[in-house]
């Protein structure tokens, strides 16, 4: 008798062991999830960001290729005119 009361002794002991094991790896498990759902907004407003800053660079790098990194103003104007004549020769093209 004294056997099996130490065998359920011991197995009582165990499963408060497993149980307090559960419970300290549910409260790990929800600290991850905090993280991760942390870092993935982080990851999402850095994303939002640099397609900000690539629309901008776009912009830029399309201002500079229209008005030329050394010419004048009035070669720029020149460009854009000449840009202008493309444009409605290919709207003409698309009307007929």
């Amino acid at each position: 008798m004294s056997e099996v009361s130490h065998f359920l002794d011991s197995l009582e002991v165990n499963l408060y062991k497993v149980l307090e094991q559960l419970e300290t790896l549910k409260q790990e498990n929800q600290r991850l999830k905090s993280e991760l759902n942390d870092s993935q907004q982080r990851s999402e407003q850095q994303s939002a960001v640099i397609a900000d800053w690539e629309g901008k660079y776009e912009s830029l790098k399309m201002a500079n290729s229209i008005l030329g990194s050394s010419e004048s103003a009035k070669q720029a104007k020149l460009k854009i005119n000449t840009l202008i004549r493309e444009i409605d020769h290919c709207i003409a093209q698309l009307s007929e």
